[in-house]
């Protein structure tokens, strides 16, 4: 497990051990990966993230157009493995979970630990926004590595 901010750890990985999912991620709304677990290249990773991300921002829009509230999550089941998204608000903003479980759990074990992540994550979250320097696009490519370094520890 790897978490580019430090108090998204622990919620984390209680919400690992007691859901048995197999894959996770947390990210942001526009797909900027903050933690993930379970994958092995940086390019699933940022693969998933920006499919997640459109996905969730497609689900809130076509709920928008039905006159709905936005939808909780967003399950597409398998019979190997099957995957949740669901996007939630921190004090810095709103993210998204993505969560890939097989047959060991089930939709309501991983929600059930998923809420209870998301609340964790609430009372740890830093209350103030940190200062980031703008990034150009000359430093695109270097701000990205040094984020996927991070996130799989090279």
């Amino acid at each position: 497990m790897r978490a580019l901010e430090p108090w998204v750890a622990q919620p984390l990985e209680t919400f690992l051990a007691e859901s048995a999912a197999r894959l996770t991620l947390l990210m942001t709304s526009s797909g900027q990966v903050v933690a993930q677990h379970g994958f092995s290249r940086s390019l699933d990773v940022m693969t998933a993230a920006a499919l997640g991300a459109g996905i969730i921002a497609s689900t809130e829009e076509l709920a928008r157009l039905m006159g709905a509230a936005r939808f909780e999550a967003v399950v597409h089941h398998g019979q190997q493995q099957s995957c949740m998204l669901a996007a939630f608000g921190t004090a810095r903003g709103r993210w998204i979970g993505l969560v890939v479980y097989g047959p060991e759990t089930s939709v309501g074990i991983v929600r059930l630990f998923f809420d209870q992540m998301v609340r964790q994550l609430a009372a740890a979250a830093p209350r103030e926004q940190p200062t980031q320097p703008q990034m150009l696009a000359e430093n695109f490519e270097t701000e990205l590595n040094t984020s996927l370094n991070a996130l799989f520890g090279r």
